[in-house]
């Protein structure tokens, strides 16, 4: 009896992303790591084997593969619609649907588009792959990951990783923090070297700093003229540095970060070229975010000091979403000339059982010629082996041709299909 032939799986994407729903809904099907085993078991029940729940601030969306592709969609927006407050399907007839499902090469090309980074509201973030890969790894830890979701995993990686070498997306900063990170390394290389040094307690200044310690800076130092900066330094976990012993923290600091808000230069030219002498002309990056400026225009004329102001900053940015913006067309390409080999590499493989079975008739013919002719010497028995192969296939022909009218494109058509499977060229001889 023969074995009943499994059902093929099909890949397919459901979400709410950035452009499709507001931060308010997102936040309420947003599904946190400790939230995330439930839910893969809640699918599982649903009849999906094979699903990962990606949550950020862009988007909550499942990448999943199953045999009921439609099925399975319809699973699991009435997952996510459950944890919507309003009623989603309400939602969804009055046109306003916050969810969006893809199947196919739209569900390929999505996925390829979320770990390159084509798909989030700030283009060529690197964060996004790492997130990706963190709930692909939960959801494999939880047995939720098959061949087909792990294939089209493994090669969205590898197509992140073309994005990132053979264009300039992640390249340039695109924030003011990310632009100060740029500089520092510019400047100093090594992060995890460098000491920080923030005067003042402004919001800028402590987004830029707590931008350059997630990049890896060393040491964090905080002074400033408020009586409220040791205790902002005891909760942040930053050395705190009083505001009288300025000159020799300066001598230590290799970036310094200003916003105080105090109406005058917190650092002279005097106070930094004393601190660049005791560095004995070490260079220091000045970034001053302060407004007013915290920091005297004329450090910038010094031989080690680099200053930038807010509006320095701000056009390293700029130029830095330009050129993202630019470098999102040739991005894309690659996407789609990947999504284009992986279907042709699909429609390969949906030929492999047609292949198989052929294989186990051919053999089932041969061991018939052999048990039905068991004095056959090699020659009568690959001949009859032969004439049994081909006796199906040149019915089935004949057949056709006397079905239809005759028509010399068709004909032609068919032996070149004959040729093709055969490798035969046209005067009959294998090619």
């Amino acid at each position: 009896m023969t074995a009943m032939a499994k059902s093929p799986v099909s890949l397919f994407v459901v979400g709410a992303n950035h452009r499709s729903s507001p931060a308010a809904l997102r936040d309420q099907i947003f599904v946190d790591e400790a939230s995330t085993p439930l839910m893969l078991d809640r699918l599982r029940q649903a009849g999906i084997s094979q699903a990962v729940i990606l949550s950020t601030c862009d988007r909550v969306e499942l990448h999943g593969a199953a045999e009921d592709v439609d099925a399975a969609i319809i699973a699991v927006r009435a997952l996510l619609s459950d944890r919507v407050q309003a009623d989603a399907h309400a939602l969804a007839a009055q046109g306003d649907d916050p969810f969006y499902f893809m199947t196919g090469a739209a569900a390929i090309r999505q996925i390829f588009a979320v770990a390159s980074s084509l798909d989030s509201h700030v283009i060529g973030e690197p964060q996004v792959l790492g997130q990706v890969k963190e709930s692909h790894e939960l959801s494999r830890t939880h047995n939720m990951v098959g061949s087909e979701l792990e294939g089209v995993l493994q090669t969205a990686y590898n197509v992140a990783k073309q994005v990132r070498t053979d264009t300039v997306i992640g390249r340039r900063p695109v924030s003011i923090a990310a632009a100060a990170a740029q500089l520092a390394r510019d400047v100093h290389g090594d992060m995890s070297r460098i000491t920080v040094l923030v005067l003042g307690l402004g919001d800028m200044a402590g987004i830029v700093a707590d931008y350059l310690h997630d990049a890896g800076a060393g040491q964090m130092l905080l002074s400033g003229p408020s009586r409220r900066t040791e205790a902002t330094a005891r909760r942040q976990g930053r050395t705190f540095i009083p505001f009288d012993q300025l000159a020799a923290a300066l001598a230590k600091a290799d970036v310094v970060i200003s916003e105080a808000g105090t109406g005058g230069y917190l650092l002279t030219a005097t106070m930094m070229a004393d601190a660049l002498k005791a560095r004995r002309r070490q260079p220091v990056l000045l970034i001053d975010v302060g407004a007013p400026p915290d920091i005297d225009p004329a450090t910038q004329d010094l031989d080690g000091a680099f200053l930038y102001a807010l509006d320095d900053l701000e056009t390293v940015a700029m130029q830095g979403r330009q050129d993202r913006g630019a470098a999102a067309d040739d991005a894309w390409k690659i996407v789609d000339d990947a999504v284009r080999r992986w279907s042709r590499n699909e429609q390969g493989r949906a030929a492999t059982p047609a292949i198989v079975e052929l294989r186990s008739q051919f053999e089932a013919m041969r061991q018939t010629v052999l048990r039905e002719n068991p004095k056959a010497d090699a020659d009568e028995a690959t001949r009859l082996l032969i004439n049994r192969l081909l006796d199906a296939p040149s019915r089935a022909m004949r057949s056709a041709n006397e079905q239809t009218p005759v028509d010399e494109h068709n004909t032609k058509t068919m032996m070149d299909w004959v040729r093709r499977m055969f490798g035969a060229n046209s005067s009959g001889r294998e090619g």
